[in-house]
């Protein structure tokens, strides 16, 4: 699969894992293929051919794994509410070292199993002032009615979201109900770029009422007039929130990695 040349020096990519997940702690750690999840994110990655990469914790349990691995790594608050707070942190004490970047990525510390071309099509796609993620359309009605699955809805003239939601969306009003066969909807990977200094201003903004009655803190950057740019994609990405979620996917990423053509 042939992709047109971006500079990754330009880019930082951050991976933000902390211990304490209310649904299934220390999943961080939790090991597949004999690794741990945050290093086998830190593996797809690389394979993408980024070439700046650390993973942001609160941890010293995932300090040390990550470090033990001769890899890039970085101790940050406990106090974050949120991945993209402790990528802006991150990002905070690289600028202060005298490193300069135009994008970061937000990498899910969760998502072993992302495709690395997803990667790459998130870095082709990165646009200054904006922020930016990848969108798939959904093939079956389990993604479709689970809440966990977030979905979004996006303009096709200026591929920019226009709302993301745990319901399904849009509504069929003629079914009253969705429906795969009769209208397309799309669901949200959450992997995100973002501008550098778009990141630095959206850890400053309150939380809003759209984010708080759906828990997505992107309905916060859309409330307050942030523009998202959408990339669609055509490769399934699979999160790891519980145990039986582990335990459905373990192996799907390494079933389908010798097939994968990054360049």
């Amino acid at each position: 699969m042939k992709h047109k040349e971006i500079n990754k020096h330009q880019i930082l990519a951050i991976i933000p894992a902390r211990y304490g997940s209310t649904r299934f702690p220390g999943k961080a750690l939790i090991e597949i293929n004999g690794e741990p999840m945050v290093w086998q994110v830190y593996l797809r990655a690389m394979e993408a051919g980024l070439k700046n990469i650390c993973v942001a914790t609160d941890d010293s349990r995932i300090f040390d794994a990550v470090k033990a691995r001769g890899a890039n790594v970085l101790m940050t608050k406990s106090t974050h509410l949120s991945g993209t707070d402790r990528c802006a942190e991150a990002l905070g004490i690289y600028l202060a070292q005298g490193n300069n970047f135009d994008f970061v990525i937000n990498l899910q510390g969760d998502e072993p199993f992302i495709d690395p071309r997803q990667i790459l099509e998130l870095c082709n796609g990165l646009k200054k002032g904006k922020i930016t993620t990848l969108v798939k359309q959904i093939d079956n009605t389990g993604q479709l009615t689970n809440p966990n699955c977030v979905k979004a809805v996006w303009s096709k003239i200026t591929s920019e979201a226009l709302y993301f939601s745990r319901y399904p969306i849009p509504y069929l009003r003629s079914e009253g109900r969705p429906d795969l066969e009769r209208q397309v909807y799309y669901k949200h990977i959450g992997i995100y770029g973002f501008d550098a200094k778009i990141l630095q201003e959206l850890v400053k903004l309150q939380p809003s009422p759209l984010e708080l009655s759906e828990s997505l803190e992107q309905l916060r950057w859309l409330e307050n007039g942030y523009r998202i740019s959408v990339c669609e994609t055509g490769y399934e990405s699979f999160g790891i929130d519980s145990p039986e979620d582990l335990k459905a996917l373990n192996n799907t990423l390494f079933a389908h990695k010798k097939n994968l053509d990054l360049l």
